[in-house]
């Protein structure tokens, strides 16, 4: 409980059901692939439970973030603000809304707050926002939720918000990077004293607090941590069921998503990627087929850049338009077919996938030099005045105007595309660090690029993949050279041993630039 201030109304008498009744204090409609995959997964969802009052929420999956514990007497609804996990299904936060809300016999909201400018966000990424959005305020309207699409910050429009409609608590998901870590905070700060704050981990399938209380070494301390705690939170997910109270409070009919887009303050210039649909519906259908036909390829040449073994779902998990738990739990279900494939598939979205959260959860300098171990700080300032045989400006690098074809394609289907094949990021960084004038230029520009122009940009896994390329983040040290001192070292010979580099040059039209030597300053 708050305690009391001498500025603070007095407290009235609150209700008998309380958010702590489900969480601790910190220390429906059928989306559809095809339509029988989609009716599968709501088939397992009525299996589980007719509706979130009558599923057991796993308390450790939220943390009281305010004093406030008790839903006031005064409440007239629940609010989810909608952040990192932009979906209805299989969502841990909303359905924790929704349970709140009918235990209180409220209605519910859903609202996301659209700012002007995020960090190196797009046209592309908030092209593919609005239209998975379009999908969520759809599902909304038929489950009696009401949507709000609102102008600003969450941290500046909210409070004002549920102080106006007398909301009687917000839930948020979680996403560890600074902004929205920031913004949860000022939200504590800034909502109505007696109106509790609760977050919900709605992306990892082990919450990142119940995971490991510290920033891990690397995947090896923390696998065990992970796996041993599946049996317990890789489980079925309830429906969403039709909301059945409604309130004065009228959410928008209609959203002028044009008008919404035209107001951006962001780069206008990298445009939508036409082959990467966005919504849950078209999640669905691309974890559809890579279930039935991709995974065949998965163990074999998912680090083939020039086969088609990958699942594509990075986006759609990044934007939280799929829930990497649902996949997960499908996958599993080709296991006895499909053994090591999916053994492997499982410790990418799982393993590597939550070690990029603890990361980004517990080191502050998650997308700086400070935040690499002290070895490889070590090594990469005694490497800093190296030579190097190449210099190329952030503008060259952009263009993919290097003298390297194989370099020049990733970036092509990094800038074209939206995406880069996950081997290829590695050895693409890493020439970023011995192409550019220091380590702090190298990570800095990896992760520009990558947050500009990548589906998935901005997100704890491209932070963590460029911090592992160029700063060794999650490896050891490796035979010391020039440059990169102990830092794992990658070359065009050793990717033409892997797959035909000739070919993926040829498919994404990768040039052999004359390299302009760079004149001494």
């Amino acid at each position: 409980m708050s305690s009391k201030t001498s500025d603070e109304p007095p407290k009235k008498k609150s209700k008998v059901v309380q958010p702590s009744d489900f969480v601790k204090k910190e220390s429906g409609t059928t989306g559809s692939g095809s339509s029988d995959f989609a009716k599968s997964l709501e088939k397992h969802r009525k299996s589980t439970a007719d509706s979130i009052t009558d599923f057991k929420f796993n308390k450790k999956r939220a943390k009281v973030l305010s004093k406030a514990q008790e839903f006031p007497e005064w409440g007239k609804g629940v609010i989810y603000w909608m952040f990192r996990d932009e979906r209805v299904h299989d969502n841990w936060a909303l359905l924790f809304a929704q349970k709140l809300a009918l235990k209180n016999k409220v209605p519910l909201h859903v609202c996301f707050c659209r700012l002007q400018k995020f960090l190196d966000c797009t046209l592309r990424h908030y092209k593919f926002i609005f239209d998975g959005l379009k999908e969520v305020h759809e599902d909304c309207k038929k489950l009696n939720i009401e949507f709000h699409f609102i102008i600003g910050g969450a941290h500046e429009v909210l409070p004002q918000f549920v102080e106006k409609h007398k909301i009687g608590a917000v839930v948020i998901d979680f996403m560890p990077v600074r902004e929205h870590m920031g913004w949860a905070d000022t939200l504590k700060k800034d909502l109505p004293k007696d109106v509790p704050l609760i977050q919900i981990d709605a992306h990892n399938i082990v919450p990142c607090w119940v995971a490991s209380d510290k920033q891990e070494y690397g995947a090896r301390t923390i696998r065990n941590k992970i796996n041993s705690k599946l049996a317990e939170y890789l489980t079925e997910f309830p429906r969403v069921i039709k909301h059945p109270y409604s309130g004065k409070l009228k959410a928008n009919e209609t959203i002028d998503w044009d008008a919404a887009e035209e107001s951006l303050l962001v780069d206008k210039s990298v445009g939508p990627v036409p082959e990467i649909k966005a919504g849950y519906k078209a999640a669905l259908a691309t974890l559809e087929s890579f279930v039935n036909k991709r995974i065949a390829l998965y163990e074999s040449s998912r680090n083939d850049p020039t086969k088609n073994a990958l699942s594509n779902l990075s986006p759609y998990f990044h934007f939280g338009q799929l829930s990497v738990q649902r996949a997960c739990l499908e996958v599993r279900r080709v296991k006895a077919k499909h053994a090591k494939a999916v053994e492997s598939f499982l410790e990418e979205a799982i393993v590597r996938r939550e070690l990029a959260d603890n990361f980004c959860f517990y080191n502050k300098n998650y997308d700086k030099i400070e935040g690499a171990f002290d070895w490889a700080k070590k090594t990469l300032n005694d490497h800093r005045n190296d030579k190097r045989e190449f210099l190329y400006t952030r503008a060259e690098l952009e263009e993919a105007r290097t003298h390297d074809d194989l370099w020049n394609s990733a970036q092509i289907q990094l800038t074209k595309h939206g995406k880069m094949h996950g081997f290829l990021r590695m050895y693409w960084a890493k020439k970023i660090l011995e192409w550019t004038k220091s380590p702090e230029e190298a990570l800095a520009t990896a992760i520009t690029l990558n947050d500009k122009y990548s589906m998935d940009g901005r997100d704890p896994s491209g932070f963590v993949g460029c911090m592992w390329s160029i700063c060794g983040i999650h490896d050891q040290g490796w035979k010391e050279r020039p440059v990169f001192g102990k830092i794992r070292y990658m070359n065009y010979a050793g990717c033409k041993r892997k797959f035909d580099v000739n070919g993926f040059v040829a498919r994404y039209g990768g040039k052999v630039h004359k390299y302009v030597k760079k004149a001494p300053k």
